[in-house]
């Protein structure tokens, strides 16, 4: 879940270092290991070494008028046809002409393959600064430039650094300077090891006129040659000159090793994007490991014109730090861990008589899938790898069953049994359904989440290690909003995940407030809040216009849901099979 701005006041939400954010994937296009894992299957190549890119640029084209630009990078690689395939976007930074993004993307890199990069660079309109990244429609945003390379390029330097002149889009011809955009590759390391901090500070200096600093911590980490790469930053403390900041949770990935130093600036947090350095210091994790320990506090320093830095008041002090082994996605899987497939197919009335060719669930005699069919095979594809039985529970909802009454839940194989045998079994299971049940409505999911609910209350009581995840193929917009909202709060707890695919020309707008992709947790009617985020909604006029494949939209939140369910739990691989 990468979000643009976090409120109306913008930028300031923590970026790379908070515990609740996706362990798996940072951005659309970090590393995959469902992805990874189907083609494994398929018996095809497994990506390779991944590198994460940072990006920074100079001298940005200023295209806002009140203020500066607000940039954005979005990588693209090019593949052999010519077209570009999105890999990955980063944060939007505010009113900033040099920026230093914190969002990495991850990229395979390919020794034997040539593999052209292009980086393009946008300014993004204000009607978009509480929107998701990925929800960011690029032809609204004003185009800031282009850099291209190839990704040896990259690697191949020293340093692994390499900064590109911004050009126009058709890449002749500079008739102005556009600035520069630098870009740092590192490989990724495998290491379990994460480290959890709370990091507070007291005695501030105050650099605010009229009220107290809003402080923020920008953490780096030092790299060859004595520059820095930022690796993460926490949320803004508004008026606060002793603030504490929500937990932060480093990957080995991210501050190198414990001896690594790291640089530790505290902000005053400015709308105007000028924020105010208060103070900084240079501490490893093993500094700040030896702080908790002996419950001291480090001074921050100010850079003054002095050969000596002039020493602040204010100090940092680390109230937690805890160092544990973090398993990842395959860990699990690879130790016995199960994902169970379940799919749930809108029968309401608004679909269409299936008979007619413009029918959501007309059955082409050609071969040709609809899109019911389309979703069914493409995630079932996936998710069948994860499930040792390969048996499927597969229902209806919003369709008269031969029994003459309107059912929110019904087998949808029309037996007792709601399992069927693998994805060729759903997909039988629904051509035989369309001729045996009458379309009709309305559209309610409260139902169909209850009962995915209490097959996943089950897996909890025999503590088999099996998380479940639903399927729900609808062509509109439900009609038991509060209902559903109150059913997903109540599975929030459970090992359950929701992939909803919306079908045909409707208005989804409604079905976003259930993937809680702008960072507001879903509320029931009572108020309870769901402990995490467990749907994930996609268009399929989105799938089927190119923009994104159906599996890789739907699973790209998938493996972080499920280790969030199990991590939070304390819910380790089993012993017996991990290396």
């Amino acid at each position: 879940m990468g979000l643009c701005f976090s409120d109306v006041r913008g930028g300031k939400q923590a970026i790379g270092g908070t515990s609740q954010q996706n362990p798996n994937s940072n951005n659309n296009a970090a590393h995959n290991d469902a992805v990874d894992f189907f083609f494994k299957s398929n018996g095809q190549q497994a990506l390779f070494t991944q590198v994460e890119l940072s990006l920074s640029a100079s001298n940005l084209l200023d295209r806002d008028i009140t203020s500066k630009s607000d940039p954005i990078v979005v990588l693209f690689a090019k593949k052999r046809d010519g077209k570009l395939e999105e890999v990955g976007r980063t944060e939007v930074i505010m009113n900033n002409l040099n920026p230093t993004w914190i969002q990495k993307i991850t990229i395979a890199y390919q020794f034997e393959m040539v593999q052209p990069l292009v980086f393009h660079i946008y300014d993004v309109d204000t009607s978009y600064h509480n929107k998701p990244v990925k929800s960011l429609k690029l032809k609204d945003q004003e185009f800031l430039g282009e850099a291209n390379c190839v990704l040896s390029d990259i690697v191949t330097r020293q340093n692994r650094t390499l900064t590109i002149q911004l050009q126009n889009r058709n890449g002749h011809g500079i008739l102005r300077k556009l600035g520069t955009l630098t870009v740092h590759a590192e490989e990724t390391i495998a290491s379990r090891t994460t480290v959890e901090l709370t990091l507070r500070c007291c005695h501030l200096a105050n650099k605010d006129l009229f009220s107290l600093s809003d402080p923020f911590l920008r953490i780096s980490r030092m790299v060859e040659g004595g520059g820095s790469v930022p690796i993460c930053k926490t949320e803004v403390v508004n008026n606060n000159l002793n603030p504490m900041w929500r937990p932060l949770c480093l990957s080995m990935q991210q501050f190198g090793s414990k001896e690594t130093p790291l640089v530790i600036e505290c902000f005053d947090f400015n709308s105007s994007g000028n924020h105010v350095l208060i103070g900084k210091l240079q501490k490893s994790v093993a500094d700040l490991e030896t702080l908790h320990r002996e419950k001291n506090g480090a001074n921050f320093v100010i850079p003054s014109s002095h050969v000596r830095e002039k020493v602040l008041k204010g100090q940092l002090f680390v109230d937690r730090f805890l160092e544990k082994e973090q398993y990842s996605f395959l860990d699990y899987i690879s130790s016995g861990f199960e994902l169970n497939f379940m799919v749930a197919v809108d029968f309401t009335a608004s679909n269409g008589n299936p008979r007619n060719s413009d029918s959501l669930h007309y059955i082409d005699p050609s071969g040709r899938l609809n899109s019911y069919q389309q979703a069914i095979m493409e995630v079932g594809q996936v998710m069948q790898f994860y499930d040792s039985d390969r048996r499927f529970p597969a229902w209806g909802f919003g369709g008269k069953t031969p029994a003459g009454t309107v059912s929110h839940c019904f087998n949808l194989n029309g037996s007792a049994n709601f399992e069927v045998e693998g994805v060729e079994g759903i997909m039988e299971a629904y051509a035989t359904a369309l001729h045996n049940v009458s379309l009709s409505g309305p559209t309610l999911f409260g139902p169909v989440i209850n009962t995915a609910a209490q097959i996943a209350g089950r897996s909890v009581s025999n503590n088999n290690g099996k998380y479940l995840v639903l399927l729900i193929i609808t062509d509109g917009v439900i009609t038991d909003m509060q209902e559903t909202k109150d059913a997903l709060v109540r599975a929030s707890d459970l090992p359950l995940s929701i992939l909803i695919v919306g079908v045909g020309g409707a208005d989804f707008t409604q079905m976003e407030i259930l993937d809680a992709d702008n960072g507001e947790r879903l509320q029931s009617s009572t108020g309870r809040v769901a402990t995490r985020d467990i749907v994930q909604f996609v268009p399929m006029r989105e799938v089927n216009s190119g923009q994104i494949s159906v599996v890789q939209a739907l699973l790209e939140e998938l493996p972080g849901q499920f280790l969030t369910y199990f991590r939070s739990r304390d819910i380790k691989p089993h012993a017996r099979h991990v290396c």
